[in-house]
C-alpha cells in the first residue's frame, strides 16, 4: 500500500509539471494572440478610417464653393449648421478625440468643436478636414501602445476610467459618418448627387 501511495505521488507530481508546463504554453499562445489581434485591430481600423476619410473628403469636396454657406430653411431646420460648419465641426472633433488618444491637448483652434474662426472657403475648410484624418490617423497608428497615455475628453460621452485609444478612434468615426450623412443631404438638397452614390 506503501508503494502505491508513493507511485501514486509520484505521477501527481509528473503530471503536475506537465500541466504547468501546458498552462505556460497556453499563457505564451494567448499573449501571442493579444499581440495579433491588437495588430489586426489596428489593421481594420485604419481601412474603416481611410473609407471615412474617402466618403467626407469626397462630399465636402463636391459641394461648390458657393454653397458651402447653406443651411436649409423649410421645415424644422432653425439654427442648424451650414454646409461649411458642419464640415468645420467634423474636423474640429476629428482633432479633439485624436488629441485625447494621442494623450495631448487638443489644437486651441479646434474651439468648442466649431473649428478656427479663420478657416472660412471651401480650399480651407478641405485642407482642415483632410488634417483631421491624418491626425485622426496618428491616433489609430498608436493603438496598441502602452507607453503613450490617453486622456479622456470633455465632448466624449465616456467616462475617465471607461476611455481607451480604440474607443476614442471609433467615437470620431462614428461621429464623421453622423455628420456625412448631413452632408450628403445638403447636397442632394443643392442637386448634388454624392460621390459615393454615383455609378
Amino acid at each position: 500500500m506503501q508503494k502505491m501511495k508513493w507511485l501514486l505521488i509520484l505521477v501527481l507530481w509528473l503530471s503536475s509539471g506537465n500541466i504547468s508546463a501546458q498552462v505556460g504554453e497556453q499563457r505564451a499562445n494567448a499573449e501571442d494572440a493579444v499581440s495579433l489581434d491588437a495588430q489586426r485591430e489596428k489593421r481594420a481600423l485604419q481601412v474603416l478610417l481611410k473609407l471615412t476619410e474617402k466618403l467626407a473628403v469626397s462630399a465636402a469636396d463636391a459641394m461648390p464653393a458657393d454653397k458651402y454657406g447653406f443651411a436649409p430653411t423649410d421645415g424644422e431646420f432653425k439654427g442648424v449648421r451650414t454646409f461649411g460648419q458642419i464640415v468645420k465641426h467634423l474636423s474640429a472633433t476629428n482633432y479633439i478625440l485624436a488629441a485625447a488618444a494621442l494623450g495631448e491637448e487638443p489644437p486651441a483652434d479646434a474651439g468648442d468643436e466649431l473649428g478656427p474662426e479663420a478657416v472660412r472657403t471651401k480650399a480651407e475648410i478641405l485642407n482642415y478636414l483632410q488634417g483631421s484624418f491624418a491626425y485622426l490617423d496618428k491616433a489609430v497608428e498608436a493603438v496598441g501602445q502602452k507607453n503613450t497615455p490617453v486622456r479622456s475628453s470633455p465632448i466624449s460621452p465616456l467616462k475617465s476610467m471607461e476611455v481607451t485609444r480604440l474607443a476614442l478612434v471609433v467615437e470620431s468615426m462614428v461621429h464623421a459618418f453622423d455628420h456625412y450623412g448631413q452632408m450628403v443631404e445638403y447636397l442632394r438638397m443643392n442637386g448634388v448627387v454624392p460621390p459615393a452614390s454615383r455609378p
